[in-house]
């Protein structure tokens, strides 16, 4: 798999890149993995509502709402974030999409483990989670979610949300570095009220951009080699 650093570009543009790579490779088109960071923009998923954004406010403060062809609902992509495109030709693995999805949750807590965090998968809600009260805690979560409060003690460092047309993958995956959180409080994350975002930074890992998406770089290419 071939991995390109795209540095800090805009999402539209980046979108619409993806999707004619995805259109015009053939099934001899060797994979791609996408590593960039984007300036600040909200994406909406196929399944997005527009009450899912809170406030946007106008001015300076503003945040463009870009429409995504991706699955899932809102989220917020800023500096400081690590973003992921594999561009994968499933049918050539030999995989189904559930296990692709397995795959790249598994590359977030494997990158995630390495930098002393334990990430969690949360049934029905794609992304990886960590424990609020104790990041790097090894206990599974094995209690009952509450239903008034699914998410009560839980924090999302890492968003997951794709596409696939005609067996090929793109969109990704994100990884919370340090970042300006406060972009997710005018909005339900994922479509999620009251669901709290955090970086790695605000877990106390000080990890640099460029080494954190090396070694995302790296785990997505183990977990998504042939």
């Amino acid at each position: 798999m071939l991995t390109k650093l795209l540095g800090r570009v805009d999402y539209a543009p980046t979108a619409q890149a993806m999707q004619a790579f995805t259109e015009a490779r053939t099934p001899e088109t060797p994979d791609e993995l996408w590593v960039c960071e984007h300036l600040p923009v909200f994406t909406q998923g196929l399944a997005g509502k527009a009450d899912h954004v809170l406030f946007n406010p106008p001015g300076p403060d503003h945040i463009p709402v870009v429409q995504a062809n991706r699955g899932g609902q809102v989220t917020y992509h800023g500096p400081g974030q690590v973003v992921a495109y594999p561009l994968v030709d499933l049918k050539r693995q030999g995989i189904y999409v559930k296990e692709y999805v397995f795959r790249l949750e598994q590359a977030l807590i494997k990158t995630l483990e390495a930098l002393g965090v334990t990430g969690h998968r949360v049934a029905g809600a794609p992304g990886i989670y960590v424990r609020l009260d104790d990041p790097a805690g090894h206990s599974a979560l094995t209690a009952p979610a509450d239903p008034r409060d699914p998410f009560k003690g839980l924090g999302k460092v890492a968003a997951l949300g794709i596409k696939v047309s005609r067996h090929c993958t793109y969109h990704g995956v994100a990884l919370n570095v340090a970042m300006d959180l406060s972009p997710y409080s005018r909005i339900n994350p994922c479509g999620y009220t009251g669901l709290k975002t955090v970086d790695l930074a605000s877990l106390g890992v000080n990890v640099p951009w460029d080494e954190a998406a090396e070694l995302l770089g790296g785990k997505l290419g183990t977990w998504l080699s042939p």
